[in-house]
């Protein structure tokens, strides 16, 4: 059973499009979080903030890093601690604001990455696979539609 079975035909269209969405999403995140967890002994929160992180060389500061990843200080700053015992990232003081840190790659980090967005990419290209590529294009038209509106509300 998923998300969207909760829903019934006298439920307000809105709300069984949102239990489909919710039901589409666990259907991806499940099998992403079993195969980090297996290949990389790695979660989803520590592939997006790695994520993050590749995208902006020059580091993030701590409070950016929440601010992207949408979770508490707290989650980033475990999250963090992980990553820096393990040689994946470094953390220090900005220069202009000794109170900032900011957080990196290391070389080790960004190979760590490298590996598995590598995978991450093929895993979502083999799930979605089944849906044929003119179907996908209108669902990411129609998806970009749905985040203007509710950008806009």
């Amino acid at each position: 059973m998923d998300a969207e079975t909760r829903a019934t035909p006298d439920d307000h269209q809105a709300l069984r499009l949102w239990l489909r969405l919710l039901a589409c999403t666990n259907l991806i995140e499940a099998p992403l979080r079993q195969r980090l967890r297996e290949q990389f002994e790695g979660s989803l929160p520590r592939f997006d903030l790695m994520a993050q992180l590749e995208r902006h060389p020059d580091g993030l500061r701590m409070g950016e890093l929440s601010q992207r990843l949408m979770v508490t200080g707290g989650n980033v700053t475990g999250l963090v601690d992980q990553l820096v015992a393990e040689g994946l990232v470094t953390r220090a003081a900005t220069s202009r604001d000794r109170r900032a840190l900011v957080v990196k790659l290391t070389a080790r980090g960004k190979e760590s990455f490298e590996a598995m967005a590598g995978e991450h990419e093929r895993w979502i290209v083999e799930m979605l696979g089944g849906l044929p590529a003119a179907e996908r294009e209108r669902l990411h038209e129609l998806l970009g539609g749905l985040k203007r509106a509710l950008t806009a509300a």
